[in-house]
């Protein structure tokens, strides 16, 4: 079985020039991490933002740097690069979408969808606990995809696009707002990829959207979907019911926080941020965390306005902490697969269990996190063992000295311990 994703975020506008980026691989591989997600790098449009492409064959002037070399080449270089350290590279993929000023605006004006005056149609997206609240991005171009005379010719310059990029070495896409896509357009694209790279990958974003607009994504063919594990409180049944149905479809990924949520450290200490990218890695298939987590900054990411000034003195640096629960993850294959999964503590607990199961039944994994903030609890191991079915299991947490799970479990304030038995 292949390992899960762990995918470190390397935030472009944050770091620099291309020539910049390659500075943070060696720490990037030192943490243990096996992929390198890049938003999107392209020329932008008006707005600036990094999500409102203008070129999708053309660098960001910041990204460019001072270098004269062609986009292409920088991007190889870097690549190879990574390569080197023994990290793939994901491209972030926007497809819904384009600048309103692009060159795809310019050259093939049928393209886009249009209001009733006849104007470029912008993305919107209601708040479905308000229906009068409504967001509209006015600096972005939405794309027709029901327009059946151009569909073919868009769908083609899709595949076109990522055929170039994989043959420049990107080994996997983060597919932006991909439930606003139909997936027979992204089984193309997915299908022209690999026509280059048998072995690319594809990350559905799904944030935001519903179970039934994750579903009706099965026949795309994605390897990845983005779960909402972030925003769990460790009592609701949501999440759980979110990874049963994601599952059914394709492993998903776990985060602590991203580039469009607030950071953690902004909002809690180095104990929260070290259960939190703990709890992610346990939970699901694949993790990614942000440039910056491990050194707990706090400024929130913005796809326009971030700069390299921007980057902060270190809060803490769980560099080490990261490095350690990568390495759990990557050495227990039941942390690399998406089994059932339970909660088997009360809803009202301060100590959340959740038991993990193989498939196949290559072994039992369980994970405790005490969310209270205050106190220290315990939770009884009779309970553990009888839930796992195995008198087996042996403590993996980073820095554990992997002993066998003996009386009643201990955890400290916000703190997570994770078991695990083999062929439980």
């Amino acid at each position: 079985m292949s390992p899960g994703a762990r995918i470190y975020n390397l935030f472009p506008l944050l770091v620099g020039s291309v020539e910049d980026w390659k500075e943070h691989l060696p720490r990037v591989a030192a943490m243990e991490f096996d992929w390198v997600f890049l938003n999107p790098f392209h020329y932008p449009g008006f707005s600036g933002s990094l999500y409102a492409v203008k070129d999708y064959y053309r660098l960001h002037p910041m990204f460019q740097g001072a270098s004269q070399a062609p986009a292409d080449e920088l991007l190889r270089d870097f690549l190879d690069r990574a390569e080197e350290h023994g990290l793939r590279v994901m491209m972030d993929l926007v497809i819904n979408h384009t600048a309103k000023d692009s060159v795809l605006v310019e050259e093939h004006p049928e393209w886009f969808a249009r209001e009733e005056d006849g104007s470029i149609r912008s993305p919107r997206a209601v708040d479905p606990d308000d229906p009068s609240n409504v967001t509209v991005w006015g600096d972005l171009a939405e794309i027709d995809y029901d327009n059946p005379e151009v569909r073919e010719e868009v769908v083609g310059y899709w595949c076109e696009l990522v055929r170039h990029y994989a043959a420049l070495g990107f080994h996997g896409f983060r597919c932006d707002a991909a439930y606003q896509v139909p997936a027979e357009v992204w089984a193309a694209v997915i299908s022209a990829a690999r026509e280059v790279d048998p072995g690319a990958r594809f990350f559905a974003e799904t944030l935001g959207c519903t179970l039934e607009q994750v579903a009706a994504l099965s026949a795309a063919g994605f390897d990845y979907l983005f779960n909402s594990s972030k925003w769990w409180d460790f009592r609701e049944g949501w999440l759980l019911e979110q990874y049963e149905s994601f599952r059914r479809i394709a492993p998903s990924v776990s985060f602590p926080e991203s580039h469009d949520t607030e950071r953690v450290g902004a909002e809690a200490n180095e104990t929260v941020a070290r259960l939190r990218y703990l709890f992610a890695a346990f939970f699901s298939t694949g993790v990614m965390m942000p440039v910056g987590y491990e050194f707990g900054f706090c400024r929130r990411l913005d796809v326009v306005r971030t700069r390299p000034e921007d980057w902060e003195e270190p809060q803490y640096d769980i560099s080490d902490f990261i490095r350690e629960t990568n390495r759990m993850k990557s050495e227990c294959a039941l942390l690399n697969q998406e089994g059932p999964q339970e909660m088997i503590s009360g809803r009202d607990s301060p100590v959340t269990v959740l038991l993990r199961r193989s498939e196949s039944g290559g072994g039992v994994a369980v994970g405790l996190v005490n969310h209270d903030p205050w106190s220290a609890h315990s939770f009884p191991a009779v309970r553990i063992v009888q839930a796992a079915g195995t008198y087996g299991l042996s403590e993996i947490t980073p820095y554990s000295e992997h002993s066998p799970l003996r009386g009643d479990v201990h955890l400290n304030p916000q703190e997570m311990r994770v078991f695990y038995a083999e062929g439980g």
